[in-house]
């Protein structure tokens, strides 16, 4: 069979926004608010905290404005906004009847406006808002569903620790002594991304300046020392992106090349880094492939530019994805490699379909099998008394060619010919479909494999596994 060359997959342009989100600096700047409702208090009390100085006009306040106002020390104008109020003001926000003077007269004198809760009369728009200052995080769902955003706001509040605004401070505090300190461009954006893993971490140090100082003087392994760059292997789950763990998004956020299977989905792809380039070195069983010694010469090429290169691996980097061979390869030529775990699609299949692989009624072990040898047959090496056994749960990849052959091989040694089967193709994909069948089944050839990837399960465990609706073909085909 040919082989195909690595080849670069530019990464897909930027979706249509919405809106473009942006951030005011309003320290010491002028700032109008028209009304004194509870809401305009709201707006003040935001422009306020972000440093502008706020001039109320109002004929009448709200006790939220007059408080406000009075704890504040706000500038009161008593009385309804004039044009004049807006052409000395780098914001103009209001929440009043007029609301097309309003913003007619911001808009005549070039001032962004917002009219509250009158969208068609807004140059800029408000957003849910999380504050970790300096880190300022802003959500917008364009008016479209605010609870929503409000729900997102409440995940990111969770996501990102208390102390990640006392880190961000630390880092501006620290960047002219790091550039003084550390002239390689390179070198500094790996003390920041090592930086920014600390900043994550629940417990905050005492002090993120010793902190910060701390992780400049630790000095990398000799290994990555002479090469300048690294390998991170990384498990990328079966497919859906949710399924990544958290170190596995930071080092795709951190690469500065990407080396990605055939079987990495657009969605994983979308949560790397923009700048990286992205290559595809996909392997699949009965198609043109990319040779693996390709792959290990260009890891070992981009690293010794001092590139940090993510080879990105479906399911787990160590389940048979061959990742032996290439930290082998790496471990040789003295580049630093690291290794993210990811879920490997056995597991994401067991989830979907709700049911133990070691269910302690029916399994007291499970088995990873690769359904295929380096000649594409079933491996000639199995320990098939073993496999046999009723108490273990097997799991085969890349099975769908060799399946009916595994299965008849099974039953010479006394398999069962009833143990319930399930067939998983497309794992935590959209198109994800669940087949239930028998090993007697499979061995008389019930199901077909097609183009899609495909796991298939055997064992008294998968009793439980409810089979979603088949295509017409293959219900005539699944009579066990």
């Amino acid at each position: 069979m040919p082989f195909k060359p690595p080849s670069e997959v530019k990464p897909g342009r930027i979706a249509p926004l919405s809106v473009l989100p942006v951030f005011f600096d309003l320290t010491d700047k002028q700032v109008l608010v028209a009304g004194g409702s509870e809401a305009a208090a709201w707006k003040a009390e935001l422009l306020h905290a972000a440093g502008a100085r706020v001039r109320v006009a109002a004929a009448a306040l709200s006790d939220a404005m007059q408080d406000l106002i009075t704890s504040h020390c706000l500038m009161q104008i008593p009385r309804n906004w004039c044009p004049d109020d807006i052409e000395a003001a780098a914001l103009a926000v209001g929440d009043v009847e007029d609301a097309a003077a309003f913003y007619a007269a911001a808009m005549a004198v070039g001032v962004p406006v917002n009219v509250i809760d009158r969208p068609d009369f807004c140059s800029f728009q408000f957003g849910s808002i999380v504050n970790r200052s300096p880190v300022v995080v802003g959500i917008s769902t364009t008016g479209a569903a605010p609870i929503l955003g409000q729900a997102i706001r409440q995940k990111i509040e969770a996501m990102l620790p208390r102390s990640m605004g006392d880190w961000a401070a630390a880092a501006k505090r620290s960047r002219a002594w790091l550039a003084e300190r550390v002239p390689d461009a390179k070198q500094r954006r790996e003390i920041w991304q090592r930086f920014s893993g600390a900043a994550f971490k629940q417990a905050a140090p005492a002090s993120p300046d010793a902190a910060f100082k701390a992780l400049v003087n630790t000095a990398p392994t000799e290994r990555c020392r002479t090469s300048g760059g690294k390998v991170t292997l990384v498990g990328a789950g079966p497919g859906d992106a949710e399924l990544l763990t958290i170190k596995a998004v930071r080092a795709l956020q951190s690469a500065d090349v990407i080396l990605f299977d055939d079987l990495i989905s657009d969605d994983v792809l979308e949560l790397a880094r923009r700048e990286a380039k992205r290559m595809l070195v996909g392997k699949r069983a009965g198609r043109v492939s990319c040779r693996q010694s390709d792959i290990n010469d260009l890891m070992l090429k981009l690293a010794r530019q001092g590139k940090h290169v993510v080879r990105l691996k479906s399911g787990d980097a160590m389940i048979f994805g061959r990742a032996g061979e290439e930290i082998a390869a790496l471990d040789a030529a003295g580049i630093c490699v690291d290794v993210v775990p990811g879920v490997t699609s056995a597991l994401a299949a067991a989830a979907s379909a709700k049911v133990s692989l070691t269910h302690r009624d029916h399994a007291q072990s499970v088995r990873f099998i690769t359904g295929h040898s380096r000649k594409g047959e079933l491996p000639q090496n199995f320990d098939w008394p073993g496999l046999a056994d009723a108490n273990t749960t097997l799991m085969i990849y890349m099975g769908g060619n060799t399946i009916r052959s595994f299965c008849e091989r099974l039953m010479e040694y006394g398999y069962d010919p009833a143990t319930p089967a399930a067939v998983f193709e497309d794992v935590s994909r959209p198109g994800q479909t669940t087949q239930r069948a028998s090993v007697g089944a499979l061995a008389r050839g019930a199901w077909q494999k097609d183009q899609r990837p495909v796991l298939i399960g055997i064992g008294n465990a998968l009793e439980g596994v409810a089979a979603e609706a088949l295509p017409a073909r293959k219900q005539r085909q699944s009579t066990a």
